[in-house]
């Protein structure tokens, strides 16, 4: 017996507006630009990042943190049960807490900025292990949230020690 095929949702910012899990997982709708919207989404992160730190105390930008982070595990899971793909490409709210914790753990400074965009970047798309064991292993909001944030670490790490060594 044939199960039916349900029709791919046309995602449209129309679409994204009707519910909050949308709006949150597709970043405000930076998700719904092409190509790379992971990396739109992160750029988004990367400008919001400077009134919303200046904003919050530094000692909240943690549990700030956490909370996107539960609230994208839970839009991020909505949504991909929606759509019927656990990890839909244009689901970016994953990039923009991951690089917003990045943004948070190094250096400020535009310069170091810009190297901590293009090694999360780098990991994020790469998934050197165990991050692509993640992305692969975990198909739920959770699993979606999870593997970005190994990535971030994985930037911090290397942009530690490339400070460490270089002076």
């Amino acid at each position: 017996m044939n199960t039916p095929r349900l029709a791919p949702v046309p995602l449209t910012f129309n679409w994204m507006v009707r519910r909050l899990s949308r709006l949150v997982a597709f970043g405000f709708g930076s998700g719904l630009i092409r190509p790379a919207p992971g990396t739109w989404g992160t750029l988004l992160a990367w400008l919001l990042w400077q009134p919303l730190s200046a904003a919050v105390p530094p000692a909240a930008v943690g549990v700030g943190l956490a909370a996107a982070f539960a609230l994208g595990a839970w839009a991020c899971g909505r949504v991909g049960r929606e759509l019927g793909v656990a990890d839909h490409g244009g689901m970016v709210w994953d990039e923009m807490v991951a690089f917003w914790l990045v943004l948070w753990l190094i250096p400020g400074g535009t310069a170091s900025q810009a190297v901590g965009f293009l090694l999360f970047r780098l990991f994020d798309i790469l998934k050197p292990p165990p991050i692509g064991y993640f992305d692969r292993r975990y198909k739920n909001g959770f699993g979606v949230m999870w593997d970005d944030i190994v990535a971030a670490f994985y930037a911090v790490l290397v942009f530690a020690l490339a400070l460490r060594l270089g002076g």
